[in-house]
């Protein structure tokens, strides 16, 4: 890397654009004339989304920086809160690929709005000013919807059920779930499932250890909630296609409370064949 101090600003610029944000960080610390180059906006404006200008006016609250540095960094270390504070946006801190959360106003959930099945409520855990609590449902069928153009491009995503447990939880466990993610309006091979995955909200280890590899089991976050994956995509985004999320467990005709929902959750998967 000395070797950039060699070479025109032009020629350092492009290379350190080509490169990633984590490079570009330490090719800050070579020297004062590289650092200035690396923590250009030209050099940061090409790891931010084309289209961050219009998300960043999406916001909840007022989104403060002053440089594009400075704002890739704020967008990848905590969620911002758009359109009325219910769909959650942050970047891959890698990567700077595109992560969203439908919070759980932003979904369908059936008998959503019916105090006897859910109530809403706050909790100081959650990025959403309310999330879902079930209180008792025969039914259980939650959807979300999300448009490919607000995602990362040429993309493999994987999205999740993101949810938490209320002490007083019943018909939860050892019942399988079913969770699908599919194109809006497609069939057949358009890089999308068709066909259900089986997960489980709540499992035992010895119950799970039993399982078969391609069933999609319950993990904790880093923020202490629950995930589960409910299946993956790839984002070609050449059409401007809507992916929907759907979860589901009326299968079983007997009555389900204590099921705290958060919200839909899209990252991005690690595509193995690149490594």
């Amino acid at each position: 890397m000395d070797g950039l101090t060699s070479l025109p600003d032009n020629c350092v610029h492009t290379i350190l654009s080509k490169t990633s944000p984590r490079d570009a960080c330490r090719c800050s610390t070579i020297s004062k004339p590289i650092k200035m180059l690396a923590d250009s906006d030209d050099v940061w404006g090409v790891f931010l989304p084309s289209d961050y200008q219009q998300i960043i006016l999406r916001s909840a609250t007022p989104v403060v920086y002053s440089c594009l540095k400075q704002l890739y960094l704020r967008l990848s270390d905590s969620p911002i809160l758009l359109d009325g504070a219910n769909l959650s946006f942050v970047l891959e801190k890698e990567s700077g690929k595109k992560c969203l959360m439908l919070g759980a106003r932003y979904l369908q959930i059936v008998w959503g709005d019916t105090s006897q099945y859910w109530r809403w409520m706050s909790l100081p855990r959650s990025r959403f000013p309310e999330v879902a609590s079930l209180l008792r449902v025969c039914w259980l069928e939650i959807t979300g919807r999300v448009k490919t153009q607000l995602l990362s491009p040429k993309t493999i995503y994987a999205a999740f059920l993101v949810y938490n447990l209320a002490r007083r939880n019943y018909g939860l466990e050892s019942f399988p779930m079913k969770g699908l993610v599919r194109f809006v309006g497609e069939s057949g091979n358009d890089g999308a499932e068709t066909e259900p995955n089986t997960a489980y909200l709540k499992l035992s280890s010895s119950e799970a250890a039993q399982l078969p590899g391609n069933v999609f089991l319950p993990h904790t976050r880093r923020d202490g909630w629950l995930e589960i994956e409910l299946g993956e995509f790839f984002n070609d985004q050449e059409n401007e296609l809507e992916v929907e999320m759907r979860f589901w467990g009326w299968n079983h005709p007997h009555w389900k409370g204590g099921l705290i929902v958060e919200g839909f959750e899209l990252r991005p998967k690690e595509d193995p064949q690149v490594n």
